[in-house]
């Protein structure tokens, strides 16, 4: 299971709407417990550096990769995953984004249909490389972690 604290939430939906139509992209940083259930307490933005037709994909550049990884060893926190928007289709990966995933990460797609949050969903590669959905708790959680 996979919880977010409110700012990183609310940070995510901003910048999806704000993008809109094209996708947005970042990384989201928290803590794992030993149960494997996770608490996301910042989401980061980056920017999409697909080149071309951004409304369909994103690209994360390997410099943005390099400084989240930096990011999460300063400040003693855990890079959990990438969050994404996909304007106007469903929270649900494409074989792209199945493609390009590693197998610890957790995925967070922000379905935005017609400039309007629709649904957020998570996702993980299973053991075979395919996507398997992550539960996504409705609980928010504020406090410090």
């Amino acid at each position: 299971m996979i919880t977010f604290r409110t700012e990183p939430l609310t940070g995510m939906k901003a910048q999806a709407l704000t993008v809109f139509p094209d996708e947005c992209c970042g990384f989201l940083y928290g803590r794992e417990e030993v149960d494997g259930n996770r608490t996301v307490i910042i989401a980061k933005e980056v920017m999409n550096a697909k080149e071309g037709d951004k409304r369909r994909r994103f690209q994360i550049s390997p410099k943005d990769y390099m400084e989240a990884e930096q990011f999460a060893l300063k400040n003693n926190i855990t890079l959990l995953g990438i969050y994404h928007s996909h304007p106007n289709h469903p929270a649900i990966p494409s074989e792209h984004d199945r493609v390009a995933a590693q197998p610890y990460f957790s995925y967070i797609i922000v379905s935005v249909m017609q400039g309007k949050i629709d649904h957020i969903r998570s996702w993980r590669l299973s053991d075979s490389s395919q996507f398997e959905e992550e539960i996504l708790s409705p609980v928010l959680v504020n406090q410090s972690i």
